[in-house]
């Protein structure tokens, strides 16, 4: 794990929290549950369940189970990634998120039967993939798919530096570590917004933007690791 608080993933993180806000408001627009984390669409099942609503209840566990799904599929692609070093892990991950969330977009767009369910359920594993593969960056841990573990750990950091500050006496520095956490948040938030007003505006079509947003990343990947070989 990198521990330079500088990393050069810095950017790839902030890509990756754009991705998990955009995803997880877009999911609640079109498929009315939460597809990034898990309490949200564990609070959503237990009242569909008690108001008897079980197809809604079955959406949620659906997107729970997809979520937690990805992080051991994500393990697995690690661990192939570590026998084939040619096949990056992360490259991977945001591939198959692409054929997710394309896939979600054509089952919503063909007006299925069970097209709702079928994006909460793409949308879910994608996120759950990414919150599995991509989970340190610059010596911290960071969540880019949900917001609890980062503001958790925002607000842990803030408190040492003034309890240090408290009984040394003398100012502390500004830690670049709570400055990529308040980057983390800010652009969470920032693609929340976005999947929000795509998804109200464009319906299905605002999904797509999450895809197209990989798309520029995976890009950004390749130039790099090309650049980088070409220097060896």
């Amino acid at each position: 794990m990198n521990s330079d608080i500088h990393p050069p993933d810095k950017w790839l993180t902030f890509g990756f929290a754009l991705i998990g806000g955009y995803g997880d408001a877009a999911g609640f627009v079109l498929a009315k549950t939460f597809t990034g984390h898990v309490t949200g669409s564990l609070v959503l099942a237990a009242i569909t369940a008690v108001a008897r609503d079980w197809r809604g209840t079955f959406a949620h566990f659906s997107a729970v189970l997809c979520f937690l799904s990805g992080i051991p599929l994500s393990a697995l692609l690690t661990r192939l990634s570590a026998l084939w070093p040619s096949w990056p892990t992360l490259t991977t991950v945001m591939v198959m998120e692409v054929i997710l969330i394309v896939a979600g977009y054509l089952a919503l767009a063909s007006q299925a039967p069970a097209a709702v369910e079928i994006l909460a359920v793409c949308l879910s594993l994608a996120l759950g993939l990414q919150n599995g593969a991509f989970r340190h960056t610059g010596g911290i841990s960071v969540h880019t798919t949900y917001l609890t573990g980062t503001i958790t750990g925002l607000i842990a950091t803030k408190t040492e530096q003034l309890a240090f500050r408290g009984t040394s006496g003398p100012p502390t520095a500004f830690d670049p570590k709570f400055g990529l956490l308040c980057g983390v948040w800010a652009v969470f938030v920032l693609g929340a917004v976005m999947g929000a007003a795509a998804s109200l505006h464009f319906k299905e079509l605002g999904i797509l933007g999450a895809a197209l947003v990989l798309l520029a990343i995976i890009v950004r990947n390749l130039m790099a690791a090309s650049r980088t070989r070409a220097a060896s």
